[in-house]
């Protein structure tokens, strides 16, 4: 038996509660967590943002070791650190044939699985965004697992599987930013501050960050930002002032919200390039007029999961960090138990802090 956060159904509170894994099975691999991020994704499952099967272990950010394989794996063996991949293309549907895997249609095809079972009555248990990080230990498919680059301390290569693979992803594959150009992103969550270092090592001349809060500042320079502007309906306007009057080459909008995609997409130059990150409601409703988008011709474009390919951006970003330009320690605001995310969710919605981090 292990502890695990379960969502027993959309809108209801998590549950601590004990699960009894099986065996890995063919393909298959046991996974001891060492650590998993609390990201925002999590947080539009229990309210239905996103859906997937319930009852579901939640979690898709983690890292842990081995504990034993199935019959058949081979690219990993007991004892080896891995990070988890939360959507692995399937490499035969057409986004995979464009070489587009962040797209694959079947990434999230394993969260309609039973794969664990409630121990207190034996419910049937789906594994939230394919791997199920919020509990001591998981199974998944080997294909969700990739193992940790040398040089990358195992519990900080947890932040590798989200927040980090998507915010250098926004910068360097989606927004495809280039040295000397200026960047301002919006929310200095656990992404947003990947997103500000991802800014940096690209070579932005100036780095913009925005956020509701003001207790960020000091935390968003730390990850890379050379200004700081307190999100509000001049938010446009402001970060023109600060650029000469032109606005930004590049903002990356890592919120979710039709108001505040708008202002970032109002804060490039003309010709300048959004890329929205955030995950917003079906409610969220961004307008333009048909002229403006003639008149300024500014590209918005969606981003998911960074545009990247896990297997080939890793080993990138673990160079990042044993070189020292990448610091995985910064995004961390918080170190929790398993006990601590309800809470961890609570400041998310706040706005407050970066990343949460469960260590086991």
């Amino acid at each position: 038996m292990v502890r695990a956060a379960v969502l027993p159904a959309v809108g209801s509170p998590l549950e601590i509660t004990e699960i009894g894994l099986p065996e890995p099975g063919p393909g298959q691999v046991r996974v001891r967590l060492a650590a998993a991020g609390v990201c925002h994704s999590d947080l539009s499952l229990t309210n239905g943002t996103m859906r997937v099967p319930v009852p579901a272990v939640l979690g898709h950010e983690g890292a842990g070791t081995v504990v034993s394989v199935g019959a058949g794996v081979t690219h990993v063996a007991p004892g080896d650190g891995v990070v988890l991949n939360w959507a692995p293309s399937c490499g035969s549907c057409h986004a995979c044939s464009l070489g587009e895997v962040w797209l694959c249609v079947n990434a999230l095809a394993g969260a309609g699985d039973v794969y664990a079972h409630r121990s207190s009555d034996g419910g049937d248990l789906h594994p939230g965004l394919n791997v199920a990080a919020f509990a001591e230990e998981t199974v998944v498919a080997a294909n969700c697992v990739l193992p940790v680059p040398d040089g990358v301390p195992l519990t900080d290569a947890a932040l590798l599987g989200c927040a980090v693979l998507t915010g250098y992803g926004a910068v360097h594959h989606s927004a495809k930013v280039r040295e000397g150009e200026t960047v301002a992103v919006f929310g200095v969550g656990g992404v947003g501050l990947a997103t500000l270092q991802a800014a940096r090592i690209a070579g932005a001349s100036q780095i913009i960050a925005v956020d509701v809060s003001p207790e960020k500042e000091e935390l968003a320079r730390s990850a890379g930002a050379t200004e700081y502007v307190v999100a509000s309906e001049t938010t446009p306007k402001s970060i023109r002032k600060l650029t000469g009057g032109q606005g930004v080459d590049v903002a990356v909008e890592c919120v979710g919200r039709a108001v505040t995609i708008r202002a970032a997409w109002e804060s490039t130059r003309r010709g300048g390039r959004t890329t929205v990150v955030g995950i917003g409601g079906k409610d969220q409703q961004v307008t333009f007029n048909a002229l403006e988008l003639f008149h300024w011709g500014r590209t918005l474009s969606g981003c998911v999961y960074g545009n990247s390919d896990p297997a080939v951006d890793l080993p990138v970003l673990a160079e990042h960090v044993r070189a020292g330009r990448l610091d995985l320690g910064v995004l961390v605001t918080d170190r929790i138990a398993l006990d601590g995310i309800p809470a961890a969710f609570e400041n998310m919605v706040a706005g407050k802090g970066g990343r949460a981090l469960v260590v086991f």
